[in-house]
């Protein structure tokens, strides 16, 4: 019954449109009307500025962080039990009934849960590699999906013994953050010009 609940928090939780309420709140306008019509904290930096982009991000990645690490390391939700409710939080920022079902892409709301889930260890890894990529690929999508594939390698290696349930919740994270990016992924990825401009050089 504990675990129902807290799923159903999570997904509540996640659900609401942080960004979009934001952007509202700074600007006047609807965040969807920029860049790529996302309802996510990059477009409240289009709309605005980077202190209200600052905001949204926490408030996005606390959508993931609070309603996991609570039950998880205070409440005692581990195990196979905190599956569902790690996987709310994403469900319902990617398919969010306030916005008929039309969420975001939910990478600020994935740092959010694996801080929740392993503290500081998984979202640093996460970090380096969607810096590292960030800085070689023009696509976000493609930056964005490799980076959690790599993830999944680190959870792999550190708690597939300890805790194979982590490995559960990465592939289901996977296959969203991959549908959800589906239309950047259709395209091959692409290098940075300073990349292609060096390989022209040599």
């Amino acid at each position: 019954m504990e675990t129902l609940l807290w799923t159903v928090i999570a997904f509540v939780w996640g659900s609401i449109p942080f960004a979009l309420l934001v952007g509202w709140l700074a600007s006047g306008r609807d965040i969807r009307a920029y860049g790529d019509h996302n309802p996510g904290a990059t477009n409240v930096l289009r709309a605005s500025n980077w202190r209200w982009f600052a905001l949204a991000l926490l408030l996005d990645y606390a959508k993931g962080a609070l309603p996991v690490g609570i039950p998880y390391f205070l409440l005692g939700i581990q195990g196979w039990r905190i599956v569902p409710v790690a996987c709310a939080p994403l469900l319902g920022h990617a398919f969010s009934p306030w916005l008929r079902g039309r969420g975001g892409k939910a990478v600020a709301a994935t740092f959010g849960v694996w801080s929740g889930l392993t503290l500081g260890a998984a979202p640093t890894v996460l970090a380096a590699l969607f810096t590292t990529l960030f800085a070689l690929l023009a696509s976000n999508g493609w930056t964005t999906c490799l980076a959690v594939l790599g993830l999944g390698g680190f959870v792999g290696m550190q708690y597939a013994r300890s805790a194979p349930e982590l490995l559960a919740i990465w592939a289901l994270n996977m296959a969203l953050i991959g549908w959800r990016h589906r239309a950047e992924l259709s395209q091959a990825p692409r290098l940075r010009t300073w990349i292609r401009r060096w390989v022209g050089m040599v």
